[in-house]
C-alpha cells in the first residue's frame, strides 16, 4: 500500500547562468506582450556556471513526499535512454518505488534548458526562461499505466499534464473514486483549456485543486480574488488552494478563507517552487490534518527550494524548517 502516487513529467534539466553584459532584456514598458530575454544574432555566449540535475512534477513532488516519510511511486513514462537512466536512478536515491515506470524506445526523455537570469540592472528579482523539449512523459497513454496495481495506494496526486499527457487526466480521477483513492491536482495549461462539459465533471471528484492565481484566473474568467473562489467553488466542492508567489498564498475549504504572506527571501533559483509549496501543503494535511499547518508546511518547502538550484535540492526533510519559520497564518468566514 503506497501513501501516495504521483504522475506527471519527468524530465532532465540543465541550469545555466549566463553572463550578465551576453543578454539583454527588452522591458514591456517598450513592448506589449512581456519582457523578452534576448542575445545578439551570431554572437558567442558566455556561460558562468551550470549544472544538471533531474525535475518534471511528477517526480519533483514524489521526493518531497518521500522527504516528509510517505510511502512513495512514481507513476510515469522515461525514454529508453541515458537521460530516462538519470532519472530512474535519482528517484531511487530518494528511495522513490520505480515499478510503474513505463520505459519506451519511441521516445527520448523529455529535457529543460533553463536560464538563470539575475541583472539588478534591468531586473528586479531574479527570473528564469525555460526551453522544453516535450519528451516520453508528455505522451503517456492509459495503456502506459497498470490500473490493477495503482489500485494500492491512499492519495493520487496529480501534476500537470500537458500535451498528449492529458488524455490519463479523467481516466486517472474517475478510477480514483471507483476505489476510494483520494486526489490532489495541481492543474497544468493543456487541462485548463478542456471544454469546460470535459472538465467541470473532473473538478468535481477532486479533494484538493491546486492552482497559481494566473491559472485559477484562467479557470475563472474572473480577476479579482474572491470572484474567482466563488467561480471555481460553483464546481468544485474541496479545498482550493492558490498560490501568489512573493504574494504568498490562500486556501478555501468552503467555509474559511485562510491567507498566509511569503517571507521576504532572495532567490536563487525559482524552479519547483510550485511543486515544493503543492507537495508541503499535501503532506502537511496529511499529517495533522489543519490546513494552517498545511500553509506553513507548504511555505516553508517553497522557500527551501527556491534557496538552491534544482527542484530536489532544496526541498525539506522530516522535521525540518528551514530558514523560514512558520508563518503567520490569518482566517475570515468567507
Amino acid at each position: 500500500m503506497f501513501d501516495i502516487i504521483t504522475f506527471g513529467s519527468a524530465t532532465r534539466d540543465t541550469f545555466v547562468k549566463i553572463e550578465k553584459n551576453s543578454y539583454k532584456i527588452l522591458s514591456k514598458d517598450s513592448l506589449k506582450n512581456g519582457n523578452f530575454f534576448c542575445f545578439p544574432l551570431g554572437s558567442k555566449i558566455f556561460i558562468e556556471e551550470i549544472s544538471v540535475s533531474t525535475g518534471g512534477g511528477g517526480t519533483n513532488t514524489a521526493c518531497a513526499f518521500v522527504n516528509q516519510g510517505f510511502k512513495t511511486a512514481y507513476c510515469g513514462k522515461i525514454g529508453d535512454d541515458k537521460r530516462g537512466e538519470a532519472i530512474l536512478e535519482d528517484l531511487k536515491k530518494f528511495k522513490i518505488n520505480t515499478s510503474l515506470v513505463k520505459k519506451t524506445k519511441n521516445y527520448l526523455t523529455a529535457y529543460s534548458i533553463i536560464f538563470s537570469l539575475f541583472s539588478a540592472g534591468q531586473l528586479k528579482r531574479a527570473e528564469r526562461t525555460i526551453l522544453l523539449y516535450r519528451g516520453a512523459c508528455h505522451f503517456i497513454t492509459k495503456k502506459d499505466i497498470s490500473f490493477n496495481r495503482i489500485k494500492q495506494a491512499k492519495w493520487f496526486y496529480l501534476a500537470p499534464l500537458s500535451g498528449s499527457a492529458v488524455v490519463i487526466f479523467e481516466p486517472l480521477v474517475k478510477f480514483a473514486k471507483e476505489n476510494n483513492i483520494k486526489v490532489a491536482s495541481n492543474l497544468g495549461k493543456t487541462q485548463l483549456e478542456l471544454d469546460k462539459k470535459i472538465l467541470n465533471p473532473i473538478l468535481k471528484q477532486i479533494d484538493i485543486l491546486i492552482l497559481n492565481l494566473e491559472e485559477a484566473s484562467l479557470l475563472s474568467g474572473e480577476k479579482e480574488e474572491k470572484k474567482i473562489i466563488k467561480k471555481i467553488n460553483q464546481v468544485f466542492n474541496g479545498v482550493l488552494v492558490i498560490t501568489k508567489g512573493r504574494e504568498g498564498s490562500i486556501v478555501y475549504d468552503g467555509k474559511k478563507l485562510y491567507q498566509a504572506k511569503a517571507p521576504a527571501v532572495s532567490v536563487v533559483e525559482k524552479t519547483g517552487a510550485g511543486d515544493a509549496f503543492a507537495s508541503g501543503f499535501l503532506s502537511g494535511l496529511l499529517k495533522k490534518n489543519n490546513l494552517k499547518y498545511a500553509i506553513q508546511l507548504a511555505t516553508a518547502n517553497a522557500i527551501s527550494c527556491i534557496q538552491k538550484i534544482g527542484a530536489k535540492n532544496g526541498l525539506l526533510k522530516k522535521g525540518q524548517w528551514g530558514k523560514c519559520q512558520p508563518v503567520k497564518v490569518s482566517e475570515i468566514i468567507f
